[in-house]
């Protein structure tokens, strides 16, 4: 049937933010920050449905948070793994053969808009694979594990990876099924594991500096801006 598929992951501690509450579930202007993030997907028309993969000890909580919100898209929310290679691995073995495209997005960047999801779904017209990038304006340095400098890429060439990101279900099922044989191999996100496999060219649409990850006591100030911002 060809419909499209976003599995949110929301797995995080919140440790580095020091607080007793997971920050998926931190309000923003009154609204946990996971429902601004299901919310943009809920109402994006290019979106059939929505799995939400949490820490297992949070799954309860979870569906007791969301209760209040209409969410008609919001078809799973599953128990996750110990690793956010694990919890994208779960939301990808709960996905039938309906779908063929696949955006994995994490819950803590509440801003995707509506035209990133466009462009990452259109490119996976030709493209397998699809990575959301930024340009880098710092200097980028490579150190050894005495913390020495041993090189200074050429930035130009470098790319800061946002999400969501996109891919044809067959090929990031595969993705996975060969991570899960490589015992050797931990991926921070799911491009990496197209790209270590060999899988398929990634393509990259350009992302938004709106489309933060809210990891730090600070994110959470620019985020309350953004809002307003977005408000006004």
């Amino acid at each position: 049937m060809n419909k499209n598929l976003a599995i949110i992951l929301a797995g995080g501690s919140g440790s580095r933010l020091d607080k007793t509450v997971p920050k998926q579930f931190l309000q923003l202007l009154g609204k946990p920050i996971l429902v601004h993030t299901l919310e943009a997907f809920q109402r994006h028309p290019g979106i059939d449905a929505i799995f939400l993969v949490t820490h297992a000890d949070f799954v309860a909580r979870t569906k007791a948070l969301l209760k209040p919100f209409n969410l008609p898209k919001l078809e799973q929310i599953l128990p996750g793994g110990a690793t956010r290679q694990q919890s994208s691995a779960i939301g990808i073995a709960a996905a039938g053969d309906e779908f063929l495209k696949v955006l994995i997005h994490d819950a803590a960047r509440p801003f995707v808009e509506a035209e990133l999801i466009v462009a990452v779904l259109d490119h996976l017209d030709t493209f397998s694979a699809v990575d959301v990038t930024l340009p880098i304006t710092d200097t980028i340095a490579r150190l050894d594990e005495d913390d020495l400098v041993m090189e200074i890429p050429d930035r130009r060439l470098l790319r800061r990876v946002q999400t969501p990101q996109g891919f044809r279900l067959p090929v990031i099922r595969k993705a996975h099924r060969l991570a899960k044989e490589d015992n050797d191999f931990t991926a921070t996100d799911d491009c990496s594991l197209v790209l270590k496999y060999h899988l398929a060219p990634i393509a990259s649409v350009p992302g938004h500096p709106d489309n933060i990850k809210i990891t730090s006591p600070i994110d959470l100030i620019i985020a309350g801006q953004i809002l307003d911002t977005r408000k006004n």
